[in-house]
């Protein structure tokens, strides 16, 4: 990216227009539109009284969970305050040298990087093949190059990447001693994600490093709880010992532990966001709109003609995100959430609206 913002940033909007938080309809923040689970808001209010005392440093019921969950063992699990601190203490803990990301991509691998010195070199992603990552990645991986970051789906792309393909890529890494992150933030919004998901690679390779939160499809970005998985034990015991102690609260833990039950949850969730998806597709679709595989619970998209799509549309209460501070984009690409159906018609009715008198 070319500067440091981020989207979900409806405080700063906020100020700069003039609208109370509560009266903006945000998509620019990739949330499950059915919110925080009842169940998860009641473990978050139980856990108050607990936070009188340090949490568990280890956070093992949390990991037991996550455990059976994920079907590896505990010990391949470091727990983090939001996916965000597991990608600066991996930075923190390697200090690598030379890092290959993906562009465009999520701005904290960069930024992570960028913190401990690392030299990062970008393999484009190109818009004539609707920015797919390809097997010409593999050329820029040599012997030199101690880290890779892949997003899968990517963000704000969307695009899956093939199994087959990462499996080639890990393995290429492997042979020159990189290691390789896969965050998979968005992969519990993606049907059939077992034919995606890298997880039951990390047994074969142990310079794997997978990815993951409870933000997104949990809906508890303000409760900020992450982690990333390994199968070699060293990584996870330099992850624990790369920064402060107690990095998960006690209220984060809980919550954790109670959205691992919420499996009816999820799967309402991956079918509900696929039919508001489709909605949205279809109808930006009638309006010209140059959409891009979607995968996730985002759309990526490109307006081809010259509107300042993000002040229009936070001018009727609606928050969007501007992909022009990307690497490798520029302001006529946009990113949306999926939302409720209600949300989803209210921004179709003002796109036609905006792009209609356009």
């Amino acid at each position: 990216m070319n500067n440091d913002s981020h989207g979900a940033d409806i405080y700063g909007a906020s100020k700069i227009f003039g609208i109370d938080e509560d009266d903006i309809i945000d998509f620019s923040s990739n949330i499950n539109p059915f919110g925080i689970p009842d169940n998860v808001q009641e473990a978050i209010i139980r856990s108050i009284k607990y936070s009188i005392r340090y949490p568990d440093i280890n956070s093992r019921e949390l990991i037991k969970g996550l455990s059976n969950c994920e079907k590896i063992p505990e010990s391949w699990f470091f727990c983090s305050n939001g996916a965000a601190e597991a990608i600066f203490r991996i930075a923190l803990c390697m200090i690598p040298q030379n890092a290959i990301l993906i562009s465009p991509t999520f701005s904290e691998y960069e930024q992570a990087l960028t913190t401990v010195g690392t030299d990062v070199k970008y393999f484009t992603l190109e818009e004539e093949n609707g920015f797919k990552l390809t097997d010409k990645i593999i050329d820029d991986i040599k012997i030199d190059t101690d880290i890779v970051f892949i997003c899968n789906p990517n963000n704000p792309t969307g695009q899956i990447i093939d199994k087959i393909l990462l499996e080639k890529i890990i393995s290429h890494c492997k042979l020159m001693n990189t290691t390789i992150v896969i965050d998979e933030c968005f992969m519990d919004f993606v049907e059939n994600k077992e034919k995606y998901s890298t997880i039951d690679l990390m047994e074969k390779y142990d310079n794997l490093i997978v990815l993951k939160a409870f933000t997104k499809i949990y809906a508890i970005p303000g409760i900020r709880l992450g982690y990333c998985m390994s199968s070699n034990i060293n990584v996870i015991a330099n992850l624990k010992k790369s920064g402060p102690p107690w990095n998960v609260s006690t209220i984060a833990q809980a919550a954790g532990v109670a959205s691992l039950e919420e499996r009816e949850y999820v799967t309402k969730s991956v079918k509900y966001v696929k039919k508001q998806r489709q909605y949205l597709i279809d109808e930006m679709n009638r309006l010209n709109i140059k959409i891009y595989e979607a995968h996730a619970n985002y759309i990526f998209f490109k307006l081809i003609r010259k509107i300042n799509l993000y002040d229009e549309l936070l001018k009727k209460g609606i928050l969007i995100r501007s992909c022009s501070n990307y690497r490798n984009l520029d302001d006529s690409y946009y990113r949306i959430a999926v939302k409720s159906e209600y949300e989803n018609k209210i921004l179709i009715e003002n796109l036609k609206e905006i792009i209609g008198n356009k």
